[in-house]
């Protein structure tokens, strides 16, 4: 039987601090909450304005995985530079030498990740981001969508893991999932034929997780606004056990 993990995304943490300027919540205690439960680590997705997580936050973070052995992955866009005190994407990947490292097409005005990778005129330049950023971390991992075409840019890539975007699974209705979801796995058959980790976030709640967990293929779930939000009624120790008694 295939085994799920979960990595908690602390950036809506970050978010609810920023608009007080202080720091209250603070990210390493909401992870120390989170670390009691089994999870196997922490995500972070840091962006260029630094809106919710921060450089800073990246680094202590991490420093707070490798202390209570969890694993911490890092999101963003591998063509972000150093701008004030956001130190750049790869300078952060190589600083921190995280577990996984996810790349992420956003723009800079984005609200949140809404689409994958494609091929493009940034082929050339995120082939080589890639390879630079491969001896630091144990998994390089590429955001797509759910379609073999995707799969195999990624592969083009030299990434040894993917995360599928699961937003557009997330809007449908019930009688549209179960189609959907046959699609879906036989593009996660494909990616685990090619010897890829398979990861999964982006909407994922309460509500739509436990049919995925059940195809009993996805290596890696990521998973951060929902669980903040549904703390806000139930509580985060309550809805931690919630997630886990899924994915167990």
């Amino acid at each position: 039987m295939n085994k799920t993990n979960l990595s908690v995304n602390l950036n809506k943490v970050a978010l609810l601090r920023n608009a007080r300027g202080s720091n209250y919540p603070s990210l390493i205690d909401v992870a120390a909450i989170c670390s009691k439960h089994e999870i196997c680590g922490i995500t972070l997705h840091p962006r260029p304005d630094e809106r919710h997580a921060t450089s800073s936050d990246v680094i202590e973070i991490s420093n707070f995985c490798k202390e209570h052995e969890l694993e911490f992955n890092i999101e963003g866009n591998p063509f972000t530079v150093e701008n004030g005190s956001f130190r750049g994407f790869e300078n952060l990947v190589k600083e921190i030498n995280p577990h996984q490292a996810t790349l992420v097409p956003d723009l800079e005005d984005q609200v949140t990740s809404d689409h994958g990778w494609s091929s493009g005129n940034h082929d050339k330049e995120l082939k080589s981001i890639v390879e630079r950023i491969q001896t630091h971390c144990d998994f390089v991992s590429l955001f797509i969508d759910a379609d073999r075409e995707s799969v195999d840019y990624a592969l083009e890539t030299g990434v040894n893991a993917v995360e599928i975007y699961t937003g557009p699974y997330a809007k449908l209705t019930a009688s549209e999932k179960p189609k959907y979801i046959d699609n879906m796995y036989e593009i996660f058959e494909y990616i685990k034929s090619n010897n890829l980790k398979l990861n999964a976030g982006h909407d994922l709640s309460l509500e739509n997780l436990s049919d995925l967990i059940e195809l009993n293929i996805i290596d890696e779930v990521s998973i951060g606004h929902a669980i903040i939000s549904e703390s806000l009624v139930y509580g985060l120790d309550n809805i931690l056990s919630k997630y886990i008694k899924i994915i167990k």
